[in-house]
């Protein structure tokens, strides 16, 4: 099953590592783009080749492409072979110079070349960068309808790719745990498979709110119980679309 929680960890926080992975997410990614003032995005790259050279396992944010950092940021995960998380992402032939990607869509361009991108043999996902975007849109980022075209598209391009589904934006509210909650129901309602989080207290409730719920999973057994041959379970038809879900729903 693909990770639900990925983590941000500022890299210029070394002391802040292990902790992060610790927390329990799926994936952790150490950030060397937002989280890190510009001042110190060397020594940050620096703390982040020191932690990958002693075994330490996460993706690794980069500079966008074009930035003073992007190239140095791209030779640290290439040299170490690590999954990297490009944001800015629009540009095909930069993903596919990297080994596995997760492309951060957080632009106009980006979203319209989400086919394009997530058709990139290295990418393994799509991600949605709803701050930038609302920035560049002039909307606010926690209000989900200016972005209901921009996270189908990101939905329907992985689903047309054959990777997994997309990972949804942050909710930067820390302390708004009904926030965070709701963000994460109509993520999963429009397709999407996972959320970034900006802190270890977010994890598992993103987590559960990712997860079948027991109605889900009765219905499911319901269905998969009847068989193939049952055309009808609770008053609703049943055919082969329906029992593939039943089986996504229970991971079998």
């Amino acid at each position: 099953m693909a990770e639900t929680t990925y983590l941000f960890v500022p890299g210029d926080r070394p002391d802040r590592f292990a902790k992060a992975v610790a927390s329990g997410a799926d994936a952790v990614i150490i950030d060397l783009e937002d989280a890190v003032a510009p001042e110190d995005k060397d020594s940050a790259r620096e703390h982040v080749e020191a932690w990958l050279a002693g075994g330490g396992r996460a993706l690794v944010r980069i500079n966008a492409p074009g930035t003073p950092w992007f190239e140095a940021d791209a030779a640290l995960v290439t040299a170490r072979g690590v999954a990297v998380v490009v944001p800015k992402a629009e540009t095909p032939g930069v993903l596919a110079g990297f080994r596995e990607v997760v492309a951060l869509v957080e632009t106009a361009l980006g979203v319209e070349r989400a086919g394009e991108l997530a058709a990139v043999p290295s990418v393994t996902r799509l991600a949605f960068g709803s701050v930038d975007l609302a920035a560049e849109l002039g909307v606010a980022p926690e209000d989900h309808e200016p972005f209901a075209y921009a996270r189908s598209r990101l939905v329907v391009a992985s689903a047309a790719a054959g990777v997994a589904p997309p990972v949804d934006g942050v909710t930067t509210d820390l302390r708004d745990d009904s926030r965070l909650a709701a963000d994460v129901r109509y993520a999963r309602r429009m397709g999407f498979g996972g959320k970034l989080c900006v802190h270890p207290r977010q994890v598992a409730p993103v987590r559960a709110g990712f997860a079948p719920t027991e109605a889900e999973r009765e219905w499911a057994r319901r269905v998969l119980t009847a068989g193939a041959s049952a055309s009808v379970v609770d008053g609703r038809m049943v055919d082969r679309p329906v029992l593939e879900r039943a089986r996504r729903i229970l991971g079998d």
